[in-house]
């Protein structure tokens, strides 16, 4: 006769709370982090691309030739066209869109050696990244990591 096997008693989870200060790093590390990756897309976006500079004359020029081309393209081609006109358009606003790039960096400069510090983001990082030499020392991110 076998004998009968216990059944694992389950025990019933506590629910778990966070402290109000784990609550306010957790936010305040939220906050940083979006500081931070809105200063930084703003940098990417002014380094620009090589070559010749796009301006909203020419895309608004583009936009026209394809309004041209709309009307004798396949559906095919009007799909991928009108594909191409909705691009053009976004680029166009993003053109004419100027970012506050002193309000940016002045919310950068607040946060970053702190959020550096908590992350391990170094010096060499933030210039790689494409952050002047100039912005880091007035946030008070340094190149040696003491």
């Amino acid at each position: 006769m076998a004998t009968p096997t216990k059944k694992a008693t389950a025990k019933k989870a506590t629910p778990r709370t966070m402290s109000a200060d784990h609550k306010a790093k957790l936010a305040q590390g939220r906050n940083e982090s979006r500081i931070i990756s809105r200063y930084l897309d703003a940098v990417a976006a002014g380094k620009g691309k090589r070559g010749r500079k796009r301006t909203p004359e020419s895309v608004s020029m583009q936009i026209a030739r394809i309004d041209k081309s709309l009307a004798t393209a396949t559906p095919i081609q009007r799909l991928e066209l009108t594909q191409k006109r909705f691009d053009l358009e976004a680029e166009r606003i993003r053109l004419t869109t100027r970012v506050d790039m002193s309000g940016l960096e002045k919310e950068f400069v607040k946060v970053a050696k702190s959020y550096a510090e908590r992350n391990g983001i170094s010096y060499g990082a933030f210039r790689e990244s494409g952050v002047p030499a100039d912005v880091l020392k007035r946030a008070g991110v340094t190149r040696s990591r003491a």
